[in-house]
Parts: structure tokens; sequence; C-alpha cells
């Protein structure tokens, strides 16, 4: 797949196929329009083209709305829609300048200027310019004009389990992570750098590796523990993670550690990538470490068991 962020650096396609959103997650209900979009590329011989958009939106437009917690880090996204199989990814910058683009000019500077579109796929409810003004009926009025077919997905075919990005952080704000993968499609990840924490875990036989809180409104699930497997160096271990504030060492800041099985290496400043399989259980405070170690024994058991390891 071929990145581009600067729309001045778009090739000329022979037939480009493209599709635009934020795709947030792109979660299953992205991939019905990814399918179209590749498709509709291969029965013309042509390009499957997503145009996307960063930051979010909502972090430009309402810079107050702070708490906004996104599925995917463009980073991600990237990865997400190249193993997909997307063809071209144009990422727009959006800022307030770009917010203010009529739909009329979005068609003729974007769509028909900078990438030549033939067929442009949309989701039943896309809207796309200044105050979202522009629609599908918008679209299919002027696409004879300008020479390019809209195709637009139906409601049944994207909605008929109800998916959205909104519904998948709830569910992982709440510790639901089989509604969520389900909804993505494949386990929710997380990607980090191991930082040093303070080793408590090591006396009570339970080492953890101590990640960084992510940044850019990445969407850390609900405090509790969960079975995971972690990505580190090509190898792939199976984990469980504890994120919260650790009450019964009467901890005050949120925290994410992972104990990762049969694993015994140092990997301060390494980065390691969580899938997150299950919740086992609620993060609950014990009395004392006695407690604690006793309820982690049981912990590692279910970890084996939510991963097919026993």
């Amino acid at each position: 797949m071929k990145v581009i962020r600067d729309i001045n650096d778009f090739p000329q396609l022979s037939f480009a196929v493209v599709t635009s959103g934020t795709f947030d997650g792109v979660h299953i209900g992205h991939q019905k329009i990814l399918k179209r979009v590749k498709q509709r590329a291969r029965q013309s011989n042509g390009q499957s083209v997503v145009i996307t958009y960063w930051p979010h939106p909502r972090l430009v437009l309402f810079p107050e709305d702070n708490d906004l917690q996104l599925l995917s880090t463009i980073e991600e996204r990237i990865e997400q829609l190249r193993s997909f199989g997307i063809d071209y990814l144009l990422i727009i910058p959006f800022t307030k300048g770009f917010s203010r683009t009529s739909s009329r000019s979005f068609i003729t500077d974007v769509i028909v200027r900078a990438i030549s579109t033939k067929v442009l796929v949309i989701g039943y409810d896309h809207r796309f310019g200044k105050n979202r003004e522009g629609s599908f009926e918008n679209l299919k009025a002027r696409s004879a004009q300008y020479g390019f077919e809209v195709e637009e997905i139906p409601r049944q075919d994207v909605d008929d389990i109800a998916v959205s990005s909104t519904k998948i952080r709830k569910a992982l704000e709440s510790g639901d992570i089989e509604t969520a993968n389900r909804y993505l499609g494949r386990p929710y990840t997380l990607t980090s750098v191991v930082v040093e924490g303070n080793k408590l875990g090591r006396t009570i036989g339970y080492p953890t590796a101590n990640l960084a809180l992510p940044v850019n409104h990445k969407l850390v699930p609900g405090h509790g523990v969960y079975a995971v497997w972690v990505h580190h160096a090509q190898e792939k271990h199976g984990g469980m993670m504890n994120i919260g504030v650790r009450p019964t060492v009467d901890g005050k800041q949120r925290t994410i550690e992972v104990h990762i099985l049969h694993f015994d290496r140092a990997i301060y400043g390494q980065t390691v990538t969580v899938e997150f399989i299950k919740l086992l259980r609620p993060e609950q405070k014990f009395d004392g470490l006695e407690a604690l170690k006793e309820q982690l024994a049981k912990d590692k058991e279910a970890t084996k068991q939510a991963l097919g390891l026993l």
C-alpha cells in the first residue's frame, strides 16, 4: 500500500475506486465498504483508494472534548488498511481551514482534480464538506457532470449488526472484550513501550512488564485483569494484564502491567503489542499481598484456559 500525506503527491491512476472516512478501528462495518472498493477496482483492473483524515475531526472541531478515546492511532490505522489490501491511502491533515471546505470544493479539488476518481463508494450515512452539507444525493447530482460514478452501500449491508466505533469504545470501556473484538473482526490491540515500575510483582512471583500509558487519545480498556497475547520481537506469548490503580498496595495512579507467561527477560525501553482476548475479573482490593498472590495463581490458570494453553 502506498501511503501519501500530501495531496499534491497523489499519482495519476488508470481507474481509481475511492472511499473516504475516518475509519477509526477499521471495524467490520468499515470492512464491508473496503471489500466493495476492492471488488470494484478488480472488476475494472483499477486501483483501490482510501481517503482518511488525521487528527480525528472531533479533536480539531471540539478541542474542549479532550476525553475522546480512539480505537486506533494513525499508525495502527495505516497497518489495518494495509493488511486489508488497499492500494493507496491518502491522509489529509484535518485542520479548521480544511473543515471549512465546501462540499462542491471537496468534489472538484479532491475527488476530481487530485485523484481523478472513476467510482466513489460511500456508506449510507456518509456526509462531507463544510457543516457536513454534502450527501449521497449531492454527490449523485454532480457525478455525471464530473465524470465519476457514485455507489452507496445500502444501510442494511453496513448496519445490519448495528456496529459503530462508539459501540466498540463503550464495550472496551466496560471490559466487554468479546463484543468489541467481534465488531472489530480481530482482537483489540494496544502498543506501548515497557517502562520501569516498582518491581512489586517480582517479590510475589509474578514479575510484570509495565507499559507507558498511551498518547494520542488511544483508548485503554476499563480497569480489570485480562487474558492477552503479547507480541514482542517477532514472538508471541500468553499473558495476564492488569489495568487499574492497584488498590491492594494503595496505588493512586492508573497503571498498565502484564505478566508474560514463561518469560524472564528485561525488555525496558522495548515496544510490545498486546491483543486483548478476555476480561477475567474486575480490579479488586485484597487483604494483603498473600491474598493477592493466591488470586493471581487463579488468574494465571484462567488466562491459560482463555488462551487455549491448558
